[in-house]
């Protein structure tokens, strides 16, 4: 695991996951909402983002972490290991209320500066219709990928395991193949 791709509904733990795979693999971790965003959450125009996100895929090794569906192929082509959060869509809504509740009026660690962190219903309800629009796509993509590892993680207890695995922490035994 060298170029590890995390990916999932907002709320799913992304930044989270790809903080402690970094940290257990020895890599470097790059959230793209920080590459994405500008401040005041200002957009980057879509062909400088694809240039952006280029440059980032070109490193030899990293932890990555978000969605950004335009820029999704070319991150898939240049993973290794893909990993795919889907946790019911109760536990994402929970847990960006739960942020919101944390964080309001304060930038998050994994978001660009001056992006105070903020809750609107076209968030929440992106965040409830995650499954229903995105999941089958991403699922079928997965499928087709080739030479890439796709791990499909249903719950916290999936989450903390392939933690618990993965990296020169892991168990002395463990028959996790990651």
């Amino acid at each position: 695991m060298k170029r590890v791709l995390v990916i999932g509904s907002g709320g799913s733990g992304k930044s989270t996951l790809a903080r402690q795979l970094g940290e257990r693999l020895g890599l470097p971790v790059i959230h793209l909402d920080a590459h994405y965003w500008n401040p005041g959450w200002v957009e980057t125009p879509r062909e400088e983002w694809q240039e952006r996100v280029q440059r980032l895929i070109a490193e030899p090794a990293w932890v990555m972490d978000g969605n950004y569906g335009g820029t999704l192929d070319i991150r898939l082509a240049a993973a290794d290991t893909v990993i795919f959060l889907d946790l019911p869509r109760i536990v994402c809504l929970w847990r960006i209320v739960r942020r919101a509740a944390r964080y309001w009026g304060r930038t998050r660690p994994d978001l660009a500066p001056d992006c105070p962190e903020r809750l609107d219903w076209e968030f929440v309800v992106w965040v409830w219709t995650y499954p229903d629009r995105r999941r089958h796509e991403i699922l079928e993509r997965l499928r087709q990928l080739k030479n890439v590892k796709a791990i499909v993680l249903k719950s916290v207890a999936d989450v903390e395991k392939l933690v618990a695995d993965v990296g020169p922490r892991a168990k002395v035994g463990s028959d996790s193949n990651l």
